[in-house]
């Protein structure tokens, strides 16, 4: 069993009302850190929204096309 560490890492801006809060999951695998940084590439930034939206896009239509599809078969004159 590998044994996770995880530190929480706060700063506080003088120059301003901002607070600043890391939190970071210490991992004894290179794997765990490479998904993270994998993960955290792909979920945040224009990247990310980028991917939602085509994500959305697709399950619209994949519902659609289920939706056509079971229509069809379900009014279908006999």
């Amino acid at each position: 069993m590998q044994t996770q560490q995880s530190g929480v890492q706060y700063s506080r801006w003088d120059d301003s009302s901002r607070d600043e809060v890391h939190v970071a999951a210490v991992s004894s695998t290179e794997e765990a850190s490479s998904w993270a940084r994998i993960s955290r590439k792909l979920c945040s930034g224009k990247l990310g929204i980028a991917l939602k939206v085509l994500g959305g896009v697709a399950l619209f239509w994949a519902v659609f096309i289920l939706g056509y599809v079971t229509g069809y078969y379900v009014h279908k004159c006999k």
